[in-house]
């Protein structure tokens, strides 16, 4: 899976610049400023053209989805990365989906300067994502007891077409459809002006205004001057509770985690000594720990899924300790690249992850509510050595591979 390249211009200069569609931090190499790419709901995107400039185009839109799926059935958790679009309006003259195309070309942002007639959609999300659920359960074994899409990169696409005798890609000025009725106008379908602008705001620190630091794709930006971080949101930055375990060794680098307080009900997980029952770690419970609180843990960074499940798992069933400190540290911070609201969808498939026996337990996943009450953003140190990021006291490792092979998802 390959990360699509979106040309656009610095809000500051106009320079130009190609972005990964997981960037987020932009810095123009030309005027040095530093922004931030702020998304309210999801990013429009047009795909490129090559239609004779005398021709009226027809922007058709695809719901494009990436992302991990996670399905539950009786043999275990079936996993696999996905990256595919579908129609946001149906209809039969137009392609069903982008195909390749959002990997293969370079496309830019929709603004409301954007020429041409763009439809607009008329299928949701949630019914595309419903198709595409079927389509993946299909190659399931029966029953699939529960499903979740996590990491999930939600756009739009904006495919261009013109209509003469028959409807025209004007990617490749090639026909897709037969010849068209008489009476067929495209321009009758809901639409009109595009939809969609680009927001742009300074990553200067709301409290301070100092520069804010973070890698291109970071979700989470800190400012080591004040010791704060920072989330994006609809009116700009909103600081993020945090805090980290302190190393003992050197050669470190603090890996990000969500850790989430919520009200489980359909089993019995409100303290340690219940994990202990229910994933049947081979431990004798003691009366002490029914009075430690039960947390669940996920990655605030996203690796591939079998890796996701591992360490989500692992650490959850560590269930950590030890005194937090609320001070960012010297060493290097790794980006938070997976929003708390995807770890917050992920308790379930980590629930499921650990719970024993599965066979008895997956039929009532469905019936099991996970409602989260609190979280707050920990900073893990793990000793960085040549091919493994390593926490010995948890038993913790990452293959240094894995967090490259995840800049993409």
């Amino acid at each position: 899976m390959s990360n699509i390249l979106i040309e656009h211009q610095c809000p500051q200069c106009g320079a130009p610049a190609v972005l990964k569609e997981t960037d987020r931090l932009f810095a123009c190499e030309f005027c040095r400023v530093k922004s931030y790419l702020l998304q309210n709901d999801f990013f429009r995107y047009i795909l490129p053209n090559s239609a004779p400039k005398n021709k009226d185009l027809l922007f058709f839109p695809y719901w494009r989805f990436k992302g991990m799926l996670f399905s539950c059935v009786e043999n275990g958790i079936k996993h696999k990365v996905v990256d595919i679009s579908h129609q946001a309006v149906k209809s039969s003259y137009f392609p069903v989906s982008v195909g390749l195309r959002s990997q293969a070309l370079k496309l830019n942002f929709v603004t409301p300067e954007s020429r041409g007639y763009f439809l607009e959609p008329a299928q949701s999300f949630k019914n595309v994502m419903n198709i595409f659920k079927h389509r993946f359960s299909a190659s399931l074994p029966n029953p699939v007891f529960y499903q979740s899409h996590i990491g999930e990169t939600l756009s739009l696409i904006y495919s261009p077409f013109y209509a003469e005798d028959k409807i025209y890609d004007a990617i490749l000025n090639k026909p897709v459809t037969p010849v068209l009725p008489d009476d067929f106008d495209a321009t009758l379908l809901q639409g009109g002006r595009p939809d969609g602008r680009i927001n742009f705001i300074p990553t200067l620190c709301p409290d301070c205004g100092w520069d804010l630091e973070g890698r291109r794709d970071a979700l989470v930006l800190n400012c080591k001057n004040c010791n704060s971080v920072w989330r994006p949101s609809a009116k700009g930055f909103k600081k993020l509770n945090f805090a980290i375990l302190p190393a003992k060794e050197e050669n470190i680098i603090y890996l990000p985690f969500w850790r989430i307080k919520a009200d489980v009900t359909g089993i019995m997980l409100n303290s340690y000594a219940d994990l202990v029952r229910i994933a049947n770690i081979p431990k004798v419970v003691q009366k002490k720990w029914e009075g430690v609180k039960f947390r669940f843990w996920a990655m605030a960074f996203k690796v591939r899924p079998q890796v996701f499940l591992r360490l989500a798992r692992n650490i959850t069933l560590v269930q950590p300790q030890e005194k937090l400190v609320r001070k960012l540290p010297d060493a290097r911070l790794y980006p938070v690249t997976l929003p708390i609201e995807e770890a917050i969808e992920s308790l379930t498939v980590n629930l499921a992850g650990f719970i024993k026996p599965q066979k008895k337990l997956f039929p009532i996943l469905r019936d099991i509510t996970i409602i989260p009450k609190s979280y707050l953003l920990v900073y893990i140190p793990f000793v960085e050595q040549y091919h493994e990021l390593i926490h010995s006291e948890f038993h913790l490792a990452i293959n240094k591979n894995q967090l490259e092979l995840a800049s993409n998802l």
